[in-house]
């Protein structure tokens, strides 16, 4: 049984595949250190390029390609707003039922026939839309990304709290040793993702060279920054103590990655890992 297969749509097919591959891996914040607005407004901006292109396509197929191209990035965009900006359960329905509207009013207009337009005004067109897309990235990279400021304090004290007094046993006691600031400069909302911490015990201490975990005290679903904004977040370690000892215990606190180094007194050596962070 043979199947009349069409090589040629069939390779548009997966062309369509592939491109919205693309735009899902754009979206994740991992390539093109654009801001969540100029993303968002790239691929609107993208979703009207294609629309026209559709419009003004007179070769066979390719306007249909054009126009699945079109639809695929409206609803990535649609996709990225609703999981970016977080709009709410109104607002995402609200979105939604737009959208609906917008798709419903363009297909009865291309049944209806719309004018094609010439080439020359296609391309003004597109050229418009990306000179203000060139405009949007420059925006985006003179504005700044996010910068994040930590600061540790000088020394923390710790002691064993009644409740925690069990023979045998070391617990970790939780314990704020330090800040961290985030500070985003653009007009843009951005994403937030704080520097990684982790540290280490040196010195006179009853449990030298101890990884310690450090956290911060950010809400597991904060992962944004609004425009021309500053936030600051605790940063508390999970430090050792012996839980017969009857007195507290006193830690320096000094930030840096250099755990080989004996101290004078017991240290929480706190390090941060980030390119972009301030010293």
């Amino acid at each position: 049984m043979r199947f009349g297969i069409d090589s040629g749509k069939l390779l548009y097919a997966l062309g369509v595949l592939f491109a919205a591959a693309a735009l899902l891996y754009f979206v994740r914040d991992v390539v093109f250190d654009l801001s969540i607005t100029v993303k968002a407004a790239l691929l609107l901006l993208a979703f009207i390029a294609l629309f026209v292109a559709g419009v003004a396509l007179e070769r066979d197929v390719l306007d249909v390609v054009a126009f699945a191209l079109s639809g695929v990035t409206y609803v990535v965009f649609v996709g990225y707003v609703v999981v970016r900006y977080s709009p709410g359960e109104t607002g995402t329905f609200l979105l939604l039922a737009m959208s609906a509207g917008l798709f419903v009013g363009l297909g009865y207009a291309l049944r209806a026939g719309i004018p094609t337009p010439s080439q020359r005004t296609a391309a003004a067109a597109l050229g418009g839309l990306l000179i203000v897309s060139a405009g949007l990235v420059g925006a985006d990279a003179l504005s700044g990304g996010v910068a994040y400021d930590v600061q540790t304090n000088e020394s923390v004290t710790v002691s064993v709290p009644e409740t925690e007094h069990t023979p045998n046993r070391y617990p970790y006691i939780e314990a704020e040793v330090g800040t961290v600031t985030a500070s985003n400069p653009s007009p843009f909302l951005r994403a937030l993702d704080l520097p990684s911490l982790s540290g280490c015990l040196v010195g006179p201490t009853e449990h030298p060279d101890d990884s310690v975990f450090i956290n911060t005290d950010i809400k597991w679903d904060e992962d944004t920054i609004g425009a021309s904004a500053t936030k600051s977040y605790a940063v508390r370690a999970e430090l050792p103590i012996d839980p017969n000892r009857t007195e507290s215990q006193t830690y320096a606190i000094e930030q840096g990655h250099d755990c080989s180094t004996e101290r004078s007194e017991p240290t929480l050596v706190v390090q941060v890992s980030q390119s972009d962070t301030i010293d």
